[in-house]
């Protein structure tokens, strides 16, 4: 497990949720530091894991705010990660955001097992900033939602 924090520029004092945890599940090693670095720069504190089983032990551990889920992962796949957070009452509540290289035409079956959003890994490379809009929005409605 690796954490990373990103404490000084104008990336830090914009975000309404800094400091939230996010932890980061991608089994592919150049996506996920680059995932971490756009994510630690805008001032969220990033956990990772490489496969789904340390993921599931990663988010009992961590108890992270948000989590970032790739569905081709090694040991666990991403859906089964999906489903064992939702079926669990005490990881139920955190929000998913699925990170996939699928099509989109499996969005509607993943929200319908509880992921919050969905974000194609294409839309990444062409536009980062697609990935901060995307937490910000389901940190926001998972708030509201909590309060």
């Amino acid at each position: 497990m690796r954490v990373s924090k990103w404490h000084s520029g104008q990336a830090w004092k914009d975000t309404n949720f800094a400091m939230s945890k996010i932890l980061l599940i991608e089994d592919n090693k150049v996506l996920r530091f680059a995932n971490e670095r756009i994510l630690s720069k805008a001032g969220y504190t990033v956990i990772w894991a490489g496969d789904g089983e340390e993921a599931l032990r990663q988010i009992c551990v961590e108890r992270p705010h948000l989590v970032l889920l790739d569905m081709m992962l090694p040991k666990i796949s991403g859906p089964e990660v999906l489903r064992a957070l939702k079926r669990d009452p005490a990881t139920a509540s955190i929000p998913v955001v699925v990170l996939t290289g699928l099509s989109q035409k499996n969005e509607r079956k993943l929200r319908a097992e509880g992921a919050a959003a969905f974000i194609e890994k294409s839309w990444l490379v062409e536009s980062p900033q697609s990935l901060l809009d995307t937490i910000q929005s389901v940190l926001t409605l998972h708030t509201a939602q909590s309060a």
